[in-house]
């Protein structure tokens, strides 16, 4: 186990910490029980731009995005990391469907593109030290899904 320094542990702390603020923390609590879009042509329905959803739409990506860019550059230990947080994961999760279609329209081909590796290594990293677990969570946020379709 690679050593994590007291920097590291504090930085980790404050991203925390930035998680418990009231604004995002209802962000982020809109998001996973509303953000699921099956095409980019659900976005507009579910978070119409300028609408509160919106905002928390792209507070929560953007989030974790940079927190994803910090820990791809090594200012935090990256299994400290992942041993401590899996939220990103989720978030990306969300974003798979339209991730393609955003980078095309914005003509950006980068864009959460830190996100999308820090997952990557994420998913590797859970899949080595417990196999399986990866697809028994896609399969517990597809049946998620399916039961709020259902009401």
């Amino acid at each position: 186990m690679a050593e994590v320094t007291h920097d590291q542990v504090n930085l980790m702390l404050q991203l925390y910490e930035t998680r418990r603020e009231a604004r995002l923390r209802e962000a982020r609590e809109w998001f996973f029980m509303n953000f699921h879009p099956a095409s980019i042509d659900d976005v507009p329905r579910i978070c119409p731009p300028g609408s509160k959803e919106n905002a928390s739409m792209r507070m929560v990506i953007s989030y974790w995005d940079m927190v994803a860019n910090i820990v791809n550059r090594g200012l935090i230990n990256e299994e400290f990391f992942f041993e401590n947080s899996g939220e990103q994961w989720y978030v990306w999760q969300c974003l798979k469907p339209i991730i393609a279609e955003m980078r095309t329209r914005s003509k950006n081909p980068h864009q959460f593109k830190q996100l999308e590796e820090h997952a990557s290594r994420f998913e590797a990293w859970r899949e080595k030290r417990a196999p399986g677990s990866v697809d028994a969570s896609r399969a517990q946020i597809a049946a998620m899904l399916k039961q709020e379709a259902k009401a």
